[in-house]
């Protein structure tokens, strides 16, 4: 009889414990939480990283009120939300932002969050705002990222693998010199792929201040730019190019480019579209076929593209069809 009381006090013990260290689908961060809480509404977190072991994969983190909610390593799918309205914000120095390793089939999801790399500060500036090295899509929306040394987004990734910008300001970023930055260096958004595709689209954002390209696409990339603008990069605003083979492609359509070196370049291997675009006060180029194909959208639905002012002249190298300024 001893026994089968033992056993189920046992049991009782178990099942209570097991409850206790269930994850939960939705968890909550504050500027006031304690990462010993359990992240409820009632008892929030303070960091994402304390938060995100108590949510299960799937979940989402949500921020109750204004607050720094600290770096974060994220390996399974997962919604992060700053909430819209109020200031919560990811400030690193010398390190990334977050960092994406997910599993080949995790989708991540960050929006309405501030990523300050502290670009002048006394301890030096942060790395990369997001970092995307593995999963399968990554969606960025509503979010400000500014003041990394590196880069604003990167998605350098083994596998097929996607990116979303919605609504998102990039500014500030890069502390390279064009001639001597590395692959990725100094670039707003920069995505590249050793198998498979990357497929990137941005809409409706701004990437401003860029030591480097506002955007580049690189290796077996797929860029897709739209209703967006680029301004103020100290090389291209965009640029495709994967070095030798024809892997990089990307479109710009309904956007700008404006005030940097060159507007749109297409470099070795790559192909790039341009419809119903405008590129004015480039130093160089507005279009610059510099050893890829340079194509623009004919009259029609996606109407002409605007050139104005570019230094070097509206085209460079051979465009096609004729550029429909």
């Amino acid at each position: 009889m001893k026994i089968v009381e033992s056993m189920k006090l046992l049991a009782i013990v178990v099942l209570g414990t097991t409850i206790m260290s269930a994850q939960a689908t939705r968890t909550w961060v504050s500027g006031v939480g304690d990462d010993a809480n359990p992240c409820s509404r009632t008892a929030p977190c303070k960091t994402f990283a304390g938060a995100i072991s108590k949510t299960a994969a799937g979940g989402e983190i949500d921020a109750l009120d204004p607050g720094g909610f600290g770096a974060l390593t994220i390996t399974k799918a997962i919604t992060l939300d700053g909430g819209g309205g109020q200031v919560a914000s990811i400030l690193v120095s010398g390190t990334n932002g977050i960092v994406v390793a997910a599993g080949a089939n995790d989708v991540v999801t960050i929006r309405n969050l501030r990523f300050d790399g502290l670009q002048g500060g006394p301890s030096g500036a942060g790395l990369t705002g997001i970092n995307f090295i593995s999963g399968k899509d990554l969606n960025v929306e509503n979010c400000i990222i500014f003041g990394f040394s590196t880069s604003g987004i990167t998605a350098s990734l083994g596998a097929s693998g996607s990116v979303h910008v919605v609504n998102t300001i990039i500014k500030n970023i890069g502390s390279c010199v064009p001639a001597s930055c590395l692959t990725g260096q100094g670039d707003g958004v920069f995505a590249q792929t050793t198998a498979g595709t990357v497929q990137v689209g941005i809409d409706h954002s701004q990437i401003m201040v860029t030591s480097n390209n506002g955007v580049e696409g690189g290796q077996n990339s797929r860029v897709a730019v739209n209703r967006s603008f680029v301004e103020h990069a100290g090389a291209n605003g965009l640029k495709a190019s994967d070095g030798t083979s024809a892997n990089a492609q990307m479109t710009m359509e309904n956007s700008e480019s404006d005030y940097n070196t060159n507007g749109v370049t297409a470099g070795t291997g790559a192909s790039v579209s341009v419809g119903g675009s405008k590129l004015s006060f480039n130093s160089g180029c507005g279009l610059n076929a510099a050893g890829g194909g340079m194509f623009t959208f004919v009259q029609g639905a996606n109407g002409t593209n605007r050139g104005h002012s570019n230094a070097g002249g509206n085209t460079c190298g051979t465009v096609s069809p004729a550029a429909q300024f």
